[in-house]
């Protein structure tokens, strides 16, 4: 996810603020995986598996405790929704769920909100619904026995007239959606924890004259009467937090990519030919994107233009969600405009196709992101799109980050109210940072060797902190446990390698960007102490910034480099909550890899 843009370094009409709000290991097979993944995380986490009936329960993230949910594992989502044409009344939903029961079951939990549940069979049979809080519990009318496949159909309506807390978006001429980085189960009952990754089906039924779309590639198309209905198909796993679904009088514009990849953009068809430039660039982001890290790892790709102010981009998958004003501002430069773009496809590969594991694994996403927004702005754009100046002053501003959001790994919990708080400028310029003193470390050629071995073995997966740290110190060939340490954990930001030079501009406290509750006071970084990995990735919200003080997305935005130093934009409009509690695990020590509970307690986003 990405934020509001800034005005490039060297503007003098404006400092430049830092970019702000966005399986087992092998090559195994996602589901095995994720499998193996769910267990481990109950089992970390000190869950009951069975959960215990009787209301919500929760993976025990430690960012949003409640979310996501123990006893099965999810394969496959089927999402029907009936549009009226009409973005201001509720809708009718059809979600079909199947699921592998993980542990004997007499109920299970779903994520649900913001909306009426008419009925529930599970197994072609009537179950029995209650809602508790944001949690569906289920009680189905036999048994579960462990590995049982289990088919879970859900009657209920959806409202898009949300709280401004995520789920629907409400466009100028119909809906998008922007679920990162909880906000999935307000739209449809889920698994809503990146960690649970599954196939999707969608489809959606309008009237003629809309158009509408999804993830993944289209199989067809049914008329009936005055209403169309479009069908599409993931062909690969996808997070809750990644869904798209857009419907409004839109163009949908098909060209080729690198390797014959199918390019699909979106985008309200009275703006067209003013878009057709931006669009244009695409196939050479891609190209530009696979020298960098290896092939794009999905079936498609492709912008969805929103006529709508939402105050972030956001990285849902094969289709990356964009707002209308950031390619409408013409104090923009191309080369802010496009790096923004890049920063959005960045995470197809980081946090769509390898997704963290759990939510304070959320900097693996966003700081991989905005380094190559950031090296994209420096191969492309002037002299207020240096990386190295970028990252001296993320460096200065570092410890002020840190003292506001908590370490890259170990984030504060979401500010009340704001759950996509968790995406302050730590986790964007913060943690690009932590990935230039990496390549300060081991040097370019190994630390290009990792980008691409560690999209290349998480891939379709999950992953966490201490698979990186691992992976980093195999490929180094040197163990960095106490090198991640301090940059991962640590309350104060260590020396730079090869900058003996460069020096943190103290504890002080940057802006908190626009949107964001005030922030947390400081708190100590996390112990060291070697556990399992943690629990899972994100999704981020909409299009981060340059560094500097936040500019708001909409209006007259000034250009800057998308995370350029200085105190980035929140990652979204309204950020979303952080979950409550405790600082991550810190690297462990002594074998080459980082530590962190995989599974144990720890989390868009975006919607970027």
């Amino acid at each position: 996810m990405s934020l509001p843009p800034r005005r490039p370094p060297g503007d003098p009409a404006r400092a430049v603020p830092a970019r702000a709000p966005r399986a087992p290991r092998g090559r195994l097979r996602w589901a095995v995986r994720r499998a193996a993944v769910l267990g481990l995380a109950a089992a970390c986490l000190g869950l009951t598996v069975p959960p215990s009936p009787g209301g919500a329960q929760g993976l025990g993230d430690r960012l949003f405790p409640t979310l996501g949910n123990t006893g099965y594992d999810v394969t496959s989502y089927d999402v029907s929704l009936d549009y009226s044409g009409h973005n201001d009344r509720p809708m009718n939903v059809t979600t079909e769920i199947t699921a592998e029961a993980t542990a004997e079951l007499d109920h299970l939990n779903l994520d649900f909100a913001r909306g009426t549940v008419r009925s529930v069979t599970i197994g072609g049979r009537p179950a029995g619904h209650e809602q508790h809080g944001e949690d569906l519990v289920l009680t189905p009318a036999f048994h579960v026995s462990r590995g049982q496949e289990l088919k879970i159909s859900v009657q209920h309506t959806t409202d898009p007239r949300g709280k401004g807390d995520g789920g629907w978006i409400r466009t100028a001429d119909g809906l998008a959606m922007a679920n990162q980085a909880d906000a999935a189960h307000r739209v449809f009952p889920c698994n809503d924890h990146p960690s649970d990754k599954a196939l999707f089906t969608f489809h959606i039924t309008a009237p003629q004259q809309l158009t509408a779309v999804a993830n993944g590639l289209p199989q067809g198309t049914a008329t009936r009467a005055a209403r169309r209905t479009w069908t599409y198909r993931t062909s690969h796993p996808m997070a809750t937090e990644l869904a798209q679904v857009s419907i409004g009088k839109s163009s949908v514009l098909l060209r080729n990519g690198p390797h014959g990849l199918t390019i699909r953009d979106v985008v309200p068809t009275a703006d067209r030919p003013a878009l057709a430039r931006w669009l244009a660039r695409t196939p050479d982001h891609l190209a530009w994107m696979e020298r960098k890290v290896g092939p794009y790892p999905f079936e498609a790709y492709g912008v969805l233009i929103a006529d709508a102010r939402t105050g972030f981009e956001l990285e849902t998958q094969t289709l990356s969600l964009f707002e209308k004003p950031l390619f409408s501002g013409a104090q923009l430069p191309d080369w802010y405009v496009e790096s923004v773009m890049v920063h959005e496809l960045a995470h197809q590969w980081f946090g769509d196709s390898v997704s963290p594991r759990r939510w304070s694994d959320v900097w693996l996403n966003e700081a991989h992101a905005t380094w190559y927004e950031a090296l994209y702005a420096q191969e492309r754009g002037d002299k207020r799109a240096s990386l190295e100046t970028r990252m001296q002053r993320a460096y200065q501003q570092s410890n002020g980050w840190r003292a506001e959001g908590g370490p890259p790994a170990a984030p504060k919990v979401p500010s009340p109210g704001q759950k996509i708080s968790i995406f302050r400028p730590v986790v964007y310029d913060g943690s690009a940072l932590v990935l230039y003193a990496l390549r300060q470390k081991i040097g370019p050629a190994a630390f290009e060797r990792l980008e691409r071995e560690w999209v290349a073995r998480h891939r379709d997966g999950v992953a966490d902190t201490a698979d990186f740290v691992k992976l980093a110190s195999e490929v180094a060939g040197q163990n960095l446990d106490d090198f991640f340490q301090g940059w991962l954990y640590g309350s104060r930001t260590p020396p730079m390698p090869g900058h003996p030079d460069w020096r943190p501009a103290g504890a002080m406290t940057a802006p908190v960007p626009k949107g964001t509750a005030e922030a947390p006071a400081p708190e100590p970084a996390a112990p060291v102490h070697r556990t399992a990995a943690p629990l899972h990735r994100t999704a981020a919200p909409l299009h981060k910034t340059a560094a500097g003080t936040p500019a708001p997305k909409a209006a007259a935005p000034a250009p800057g480099p998308k995370g350029a130093a200085g105190t980035s934009a929140p990652k979204a409009a309204a950020p979303a909550p952080a979950p409550k509690g405790t600082a991550g695990s810190p690297v462990a020590k002594g074998t080459g890899a980082a530590a962190g509970a995989r599974g144990a307690a720890a989390r868009p986003g975006k919607p970027a």
